[in-house]
């Protein structure tokens, strides 16, 4: 199987994008796949690099098994376009955001997140649940969820000789 790489990114890195990481890190450490599949978040904003996640996003995954205890908050640079295969992305404005940092070269790496949902195919963004209630941060874990759920399937190949969406010839 071949190595690949998943970059989550919202705007700070402390709410959406690092249980994205977390939740994702976790499949695929069930999955066996931890060797295979490397995983990170960043976000667009500078404002809370090396802040651990939102206390509030951190109980929410902990009360659903997710450890976000180890994430700390890093904005996206410039070797992430080159470093990651899929850069995946929460909503909307921070993917335009994302898209106008981006060399042409690797802007087929970038995506919504939710383009892989299955059980929410009705919304595309993952909202931002800062400024809401707890309620909010459950609904993260649940669109997080099931859109991890068909990542992760993507990338176990009938064979180990298959290529990926992003594999480089």
């Amino acid at each position: 199987m071949s190595n690949i790489s998943v970059l989550f990114v919202c705007l700070g890195n402390i709410c959406r994008s690092p249980t994205a990481h977390g939740v994702f890190e976790k499949m695929v450490a069930e999955a066996g796949l931890q060797r295979h599949i490397s995983v990170d978040s960043c976000g667009t904003g500078d404002w809370h690099i090396g802040h651990s996640p939102d206390e509030r996003s951190a109980s929410a995954a902990l009360s659903r098994g997710y450890d976000l205890s180890h994430l700390r908050s890093r904005q996206i640079t410039a070797n992430d376009f080159s470093q990651f295969d899929y850069i995946l992305v929460m909503d909307k404005q921070n993917l335009l955001d994302v898209q106008a940092m981006c060399p042409t070269d690797y802007s087929g790496k970038l995506e919504l997140f939710l383009d892989y949902a299955n059980n929410f195919s009705e919304t595309k963004e993952v909202p931002d649940p800062y400024y809401g209630g707890l309620s909010g941060f459950d609904h993260v874990i649940d669109l997080v969820e099931d859109a991890s759920k068909t990542l992760l399937a993507t990338f176990q190949p009938a064979t180990s000789n298959s290529r990926f969406k992003h594999d480089q010839p």
